[in-house]
């Protein structure tokens, strides 16, 4: 009897083996509650037996179907494209195969996809305001997606997750600067948007970045390192941390009896399996899964975690994102970013940073690559903490900035950027792009300008708005050769335009900075 259960059990098995290749299946995304890009040809994918015909329906209230048709190939995958759509919604989405699939809720507009590190991660419910901004949040057009964390060392197409309509069930736990950007832009557009959240706190933008891209240059080669060697460094520094421990305790029992103080633990070594801070790992298992999906543009919160590689970023962070561009397979792909927040304690006298290195980085990428905007958050910094609450300024600006930049709406996204510097004797006089309806001392007289002399030793200086132009002056500056607005880890800065936008902060010169390695220096 035993052997005549498993027999069947197991034919029982094989029969749904083979039902389970032969049936369609769309990729994860393609599920209910969906938001296609309009104005684009969409890519649908999936599985489905090796040479069955797939179509896909998308069933309009008051227009004809939209059908086409393709076979899966010999590994049993099927592509095809449906649109361009304009934007509306909701609608229904039928694949078939030898089985049928019914997609409901389905909705056409704009799909952006959000992420970074912890600043991006940072929920709604943990942000000012969550409790008023969450009770009034249900909006059908907007839909969320996020991405689970996950470590990969080779590029995966696996991705788990679901469509889910913002609500006060489901936003809390969202991206907050995800969530506001996706509410103005909404609410400015009129249209349904999809937000795609994929990010991780405390990772660097190496791990956001394809390996070839790193291995392939000579000044970012150092940001990735094999699995392999990896393991092997590992596998020593394992063996001296638990040589390590087991001194370790020996010392902490003897401060006990003391009545002293442990020493410091040791730390342990982190697993290459475990470390989301390694070259490409993220690209791999949060980006790669969704090519290629049709989406308008990315914005991105992160540069905490490469503070410390400033100089090196005015390289990996373009590079990264002309990366994304190319998985996408465009090249005008809109691509918005935050600048850093202000952090750490406030200092009354000028100093280097490298803080304020990366926000020159980002700002130099923002320079250098079309179709990117920037959104400078000078104003919502908080001195204790690196993740300041105020987060619906960060995802307004960058949906200004999306206006702009994305949809080609003629409004001022950016507050002023220094353009040009002339010297009058003993002032500097600095020229700005983006003034709008004109420059701004917000609050008071203009604070954060620091001077220098040929000795480029800076000095706190006083700053005047004269009609589109600043002068900048110090008493112990005879005749200035390089001005700083801003240049701290934590600026103190005023500095807008009347378009309620603060200015950028900047430097005239390019004097070595505190990231800059040596060989490099001029």
């Amino acid at each position: 009897m035993k052997r005549v259960y498993w027999a069947a059990a197991l034919a029982a098995v094989a029969c749904l083996s083979v039902q389970a290749r032969a049936d369609v299946k769309p990729f994860t995304l393609f599920s209910d509650g969906m938001v296609l890009q309009s104005g684009v040809n969409c890519p649908i994918w999936g599985t489905a037996e090796p040479g069955e015909e797939v179509s896909v329906t998308l069933a309009f209230d008051k227009a004809p179907s939209v059908a086409t048709g393709q076979k899966a190939d010999k590994d049993g995958k099927w592509m095809l494209k449906v649109g361009p759509f304009q934007p509306g919604g909701p609608y229904t989405m039928t694949i078939k195969g030898k089985n049928e699939i019914t997609i409901k809720d389905v909705l056409v507009g704009e799909v952006w996809v959000a992420s970074g590190q912890s600043n991006m991660e940072f929920a709604l419910k943990g942000s000012a305001g969550a409790k008023e901004e969450i009770a009034k949040s249900k909006n059908a057009k907007i839909h969320l997606f996020t991405v689970p964390k996950r470590i990969a060392d080779e590029p995966t197409s696996e991705l788990q997750g679901k469509w889910v309509e913002c609500d006060p069930e489901t936003v809390g736990s969202f991206s907050a600067v995800a969530y506001y950007f996706g509410r103005d832009l909404q609410k400015a557009r009129n249209v349904p948007v999809g937000l795609i959240h994929t990010s991780w706190g405390g990772t660097p933008a190496e791990a956001w970045t394809p390996q070839n891209i790193l291995e392939a240059n000579a000044d970012l080669k150092n940001l990735f390192h094999p699995k392999d060697e990896l393991v092997a460094k590992y596998k020593v520094a394992e063996e001296k941390y638990k040589a390590n421990l087991d001194k370790w305790n020996e010392a902490a029992k003897k401060a006990k009896a003391d009545d002293k103080e442990a020493p410091p633990k040791p730390k342990e070594p982190t697993d290459p399996d475990h470390d989301s801070h390694r070259g490409a790992v993220l690209f791999n298992g949060m980006i790669n899964p969704l090519l290629p999906y049709a989406v308008k543009g990315a914005i991105w919160y992160q540069g905490e975690s490469n503070a410390g590689g400033a100089y090196q970023y005015r390289t990996l962070f373009p590079a990264m994102i002309e990366s994304w561009r190319e998985a996408w397979k465009n090249p005008d792909m809109a691509f918005l970013f935050v600048q850093l927040a202000p952090y750490g304690a406030i200092v009354k006298e000028p100093q280097e940073s490298s803080w304020a290195e990366l926000r020159e980085a980002q700002l130099m990428t923002s320079e250098k690559l079309k179709h990117t905007g920037m959104a400078v958050i000078t104003d919502v910094g908080e001195e204790k903490d690196i993740h300041p609450k105020h987060k619906e300024p960060v995802g307004a600006r960058l949906a200004l900035a999306a206006l702009d930049v994305a949809y080609g709406e003629k409004i001022v996204d950016s507050g002023p950027i220094y353009d040009a510097m002339t010297v009058d004797g003993n002032k500097a006089v600095l020229s700005f792009r983006s003034v709008g309806q004109g420059l701004e001392a917000k609050d008071g007289a203009l604070t954060g300008f620091t001077v220098a002399g040929q000795d480029k030793k800076f000095h706190n200086a006083t700053a005047e708005i004269k009609g589109d132009k600043l002068v900048v002056s110090c008493d112990q500056v005879e005749r200035p050769v390089a001005v700083r607005f801003g240049w701290a880890n934590f600026p103190v800065v005023n500095l807008w335009n009347k378009d309620g936008l603060p200015a950028s902060p900047f430097r005239t010169d390019d004097f070595p900075g505190v990231t800059q390695p040596k060989t490099s220096a001029k």
